[in-house]
């Protein structure tokens, strides 16, 4: 049962990263994704594979494309044009969950309202990822990860110093998309299960800002509580928690980082000490209980900063290695890429390209009954139109008629 969604069909009517990463995650957990891209343009996406700059090195295997379409099949089809109506009636009446993130107004003007769709087939989950909600004065604007999740749903406040002179940005692309296709994804899950257990379909809507509140809640709960916003704090306090040097960010004498999060400083201190090499630390009056350590915080924060910054990454990586008191290091893209514990546990994952190559991606963060997941390469472009069609049930001559009308590509 490591494929529990198989069996499950969804039409995804869906371009970028936000709502399509949903697909791509039921897609790994099996089910059947059918990917309507627009008959001429693809997905807009598709487009920045050319422009971001990055060096792909030749190759056609593009990540922006792959990550959020693995599993996918992908079909072109004009939806604005009349004679790609029954193609899109057929999908419809075929799929257990309608997916979007197009617009209101642009899914009125190409009659896949919540209304069209549910005409077609009465049964169906419909399902629409959007910047700010399907209700409110934003309903009918647009937002970017960048703009929804980060910045109004306050990561962009909570991550910048209030010294600093820029607003922090985003630590990888499509940050906030992923985040928010992964909600989308488990609301699908839990809508699939309402409508077994209760014969009813779902609306669903998940916006960027709402995903963005999601995780910055503890401060805006906090602010709400205080009827006042949560101050920045300052750089310094960035580095480690107030009052504790054994929950904060030590540089290494290579320019790495590691984080510590030992929040009971006293209980981990003697074993800290030891495992850094300076057991004379152990006993020292300054640090002899909680309170001695707050009060000695600014010492202490000095001392472990001239000890972790004299050794490269990988003598503390060893020295730390067994130690109870939790703590890690700042990784790099690299480094999590190739990190022991998610390749143990299957989160990176290997599939072929379209060119025969063996290629690696991050896996849904889901793993069922201990089971490796197993991933496809994302569509090309409409390379799917002609089998899905006959599926519907469409000869050879309604296909040349549709590709003559423009209908499909």
């Amino acid at each position: 049962m490591h494929r529990p969604m198989e069996g499950v069909r969804i039409l995804e009517v869906a371009q970028f990263t936000f709502v399509p990463a949903a697909g791509a995650v039921l897609a790994d957990w099996g089910a059947d994704i059918v990917k309507i891209e627009h008959a001429e343009k693809g997905d807009a996406q598709r487009g920045l594979v050319r422009v971001l700059g990055y060096d792909l090195a030749g190759s056609s295997f593009a990540p922006i494309m792959e990550g959020p379409n693995r599993g996918k099949r992908s079909v072109g089809l004009a939806l604005e044009r009349a004679e790609s109506r029954p193609v899109l009636e057929e999908l419809v009446k075929n799929s257990d969950v309608f997916l979007t993130n197009f617009l209101p107004p642009a899914r009125a003007k190409l009659g896949i309202t919540l209304e069209d769709i549910r005409a077609i087939n009465p049964d169906i989950i419909y399902v629409s990822g959007s910047g700010f909600g399907s209700e409110g004065p934003d309903a009918d604007k647009g937002g970017y990860d960048s703009t929804a999740f980060w910045a109004r749903g306050g990561s962009a406040f909570g991550t910048t110093p209030a010294e600093a002179e820029r607003v922090s940005f985003m630590p990888a692309g499509a940050y906030g998309d992923n985040i928010g296709g992964m909600t989308i994804a488990g609301g699908i899950a839990a809508a699939l299960y309402g409508r077994a257990m209760t014969g009813e379909p779902s609306e669903l809507d998940v916006s960027l800002l709402a995903v963005g509140a999601w995780a910055t809640q503890f401060t805006v709960n906090m602010a709400l509580m205080r009827g006042e916003a949560m101050p920045a704090p300052s750089a310094e306090k960035r580095s480690a928690s107030a009052g504790n040097p054994l929950s904060g960010a030590y540089r290494t004498s290579d320019g790495r980082w590691i984080q510590l999060s030992m929040l009971q400083a006293k209980r981990y201190w003697p074993e800290f000490c030891q495992a850094i090499g300076h057991d004379e630390l152990v006993d020292d009056e300054r640090f002899g209980t909680d309170a001695l350590i707050t009060q000695h915080y600014a010492e202490a924060l000095e001392i472990f900063s001239e000890i972790i910054g004299a050794q490269p990454l990988d003598h503390w990586r060893a020295a730390l290695k067994n130690i109870r008191g939790q703590w890690a290091v700042v990784q790099d893209s690299w480094d999590l890429g190739n990190d022991e514990a998610l390749t143990a546990n299957g989160r990176i994952a290997e599939m072929v390209d379209s060119e025969g190559n063996a290629q690696k991606l991050v896996a849904n963060p889901v793993k069922f009954d201990n089971s490796p997941v197993s991933l496809t390469r994302a569509p090309g472009f409409a390379e799917h139109t002609d089998d899905v069609l006959r599926e519907l049930g469409f000869d050879d001559d309604q296909l040349i008629a549709l590709k003559i009308a423009g209908a499909v590509t």
